[in-house]
């Protein structure tokens, strides 16, 4: 629904009419009060922390009404009826947004709280407006609406009662009748039928016998409940029929379950054995329910399926008679012990655990970037030169192993190194970035030939620089992501460094998704 403000300028721009009454002003079906506030900011309010102020929908529209009056002379007019006026910086803006020339203002204020216009009911039909209810003292404004074919029923009903007493009422003395012609008579007789129209009273005539009754006979509940929906929401179509009640079952479970923690739970019926199928020993004694203490007795026979073996045993080395004639026989044909016996085989080596930490090759010399600093670029986010590091004492470390701390407060570990002709094949593959410093050399012995666009299709490759550097012209040409950082404002620093985490995780998901990162 729209607010007061947009209803006063769709009005104007279309040219509709607006009606003021009672303190209300009136849009059609929508209405709201004259001094409802606007969202339009009056000019020079809310500056300086000052509370803001804004137009009222009176004061708008008393402004399009007198809008060809001089400001001076509109200004004395809205004081003299106590009515708010524009003042002059807002005039022009104000008049162009609602006359239509504008879509919008920057006085608008979206974020202030507005009044919705009150939607107005109407009735239907001028006899049914002239109605109201006596004992509630209700207006027609407040009832249900009827439908257009009960209007009319109610109408014919009229009609008819008014056409028939024609006779009756109407009663001409045959005096004058034979004194006038037959066309004064049917104008006699047209004029009182049309006085009698205006005589009716709702007191006497028609409420007492009609219109009230009329209405009652149209079946307005039958065509309401004809199109009346059931309302269902996200709770109600969870709730099951009044007549389902789930008490009867919840209680036996609950009540089997608390017999069985009891120990009073009845053991079952045992089964009656098939015929022709003996009963062992092991089966009458076989515990009636599964107990973690009696696992044997449930899986001797069903492994064994009736034959004498012993599962836990060992049978390298023996036929098939030995084993089907159980432990005994196999107890005589074990050869005797010897003094020496045989070496146990040696146990098998287990694999060496793969890493899956990812690799990060920067350059040894000449770049923004080294071992001496990777540590504070990389995992703190913060740029410090080499040269600094190096005059506080740091020494250069060959490798290098940096906490990546993510959003989720985990750290993720990457391996930093300057030296790649020392990885082996399997580490090869785990080397994700690569920080470029524009020469071909750096890829000297490198996989892929060392050729820096086959290198850079299965290794990211970025390079760093300060902002107001000049871009190297090989960096330029190859597909490298390019980190600017800037020579005195330290505090970007972390939000470069993160892009190239961002860059990195995107490379490592597409084309190494089994490493850690």
């Amino acid at each position: 629904m729209a607010d007061p403000l947009s209803l006063l300028r769709q009005y104007n721009v279309n040219k509709k009419e607006i009606v003021e009454r009672d303190n209300q002003i009136i849009f059609g079906e929508f209405s709201s009060p004259k001094t409802v506030k606007t969202n339009y900011i009056v000019w020079g309010s809310g500056k300086d922390n000052a509370p803001k102020q804004y137009y009222t929908l009176e004061c708008l529209l008393y402004l399009l009404k007198n809008i060809h009056l001089q400001h001076p002379t509109y200004v004395r007019q809205a004081a003299a009826e106590n009515i708010p006026v524009v003042v002059r910086p807002d005039r022009k803006d104000l008049l162009a947004y609602l006359n239509g020339e504008t879509t919008t203002s920057a006085s608008i204020d979206k974020s202030a709280p507005l009044e919705i216009p009150i939607q107005v009911k109407r009735t239907a039909g001028s006899i049914l407006s002239s109605l109201r209810d006596d004992e509630s003292g209700e207006t027609l404004a407040k009832r249900p609406r009827f439908e257009d074919d009960a209007v009319q029923k109610v109408k014919d009903q009229l009609a008819a009662k008014l056409d028939a007493p024609k006779d009756a009422s109407v009663s001409i003395d045959r005096s004058l009748s034979e004194a006038l012609s037959i066309e004064k008579l049917a104008a006699i007789k047209a004029k009182v039928l049309a006085n009698k129209r205006k005589t009716i009273r709702i007191g006497d005539d028609v409420e007492s016998s009609g219109i009230r009754g009329m209405l009652d006979d149209v079946d307005l509940t039958k065509d309401i409940l004809s199109r009346e929906r059931q309302w269902r929401t996200r709770t109600t179509v969870l709730q099951g029929p009044p007549a389902k009640t789930f008490s009867k079952n919840i209680f036996n479970i609950l009540q089997a379950l608390k017999a069985k923690e009891d120990g009073r739970m009845k053991p079952p019926h045992p089964v009656a054995p098939l015929a022709g199928i003996p009963t062992t020993p092991r089966m009458q004694s076989q515990p009636a329910s599964y107990s973690r203490y009696h696992q044997e007795s449930f899986r001797v026979d069903k492994e064994t399926e009736g034959f004498k073996i012993d599962t836990m045993g060992s049978y390298h080395g023996m036929n098939f008679k030995t084993v089907t004639e159980g432990s005994q026989a196999r107890r005589g044909m074990m050869p005797p012990r010897s003094s020496n016996p045989p070496k146990a085989p040696q146990q098998q080596q287990p694999q060496k655990r793969v890493s899956k930490t990812p690799i990060i090759v920067v350059p040894s010399v000449k770049s923004l970037i080294t071992m001496l600093n990777a540590k504070d670029i990389l995992q703190d986010l913060k740029f410090i030169s080499s040269e600094d590091k190096r005059a506080a004492g740091a020494k250069k470390e060959s490798d290098l192993l940096i906490q990546r701390r993510k959003e989720s407060n985990l750290t993720v570990p990457y391996r930093v190194t300057d030296n790649p002709q020392k990885l082996s094949p399997a580490e090869w593959d785990r080397v994700v970035a690569v920080f470029v410093q524009g020469q071909t050399w750096q890829f000297k012995g490198w996989p892929w030939n060392g050729d820096p666009t086959s290198i850079f299709v299965h290794v990211k490759a970025f390079h760093i620089k300060f902002d107001d550097m000049p871009l190297d012209a090989n960096v330029g040409k190859w597909a490298v992501t390019l980190i600017n950082l800037s020579r005195n404002k330290r505090h970007l620093d972390r939000a470069a460094m993160l892009d190239f985490w961002e860059a990195l995780d995107k490379h490592i998901l597409k084309n190494k998704p089994s490493l850690r990162f």
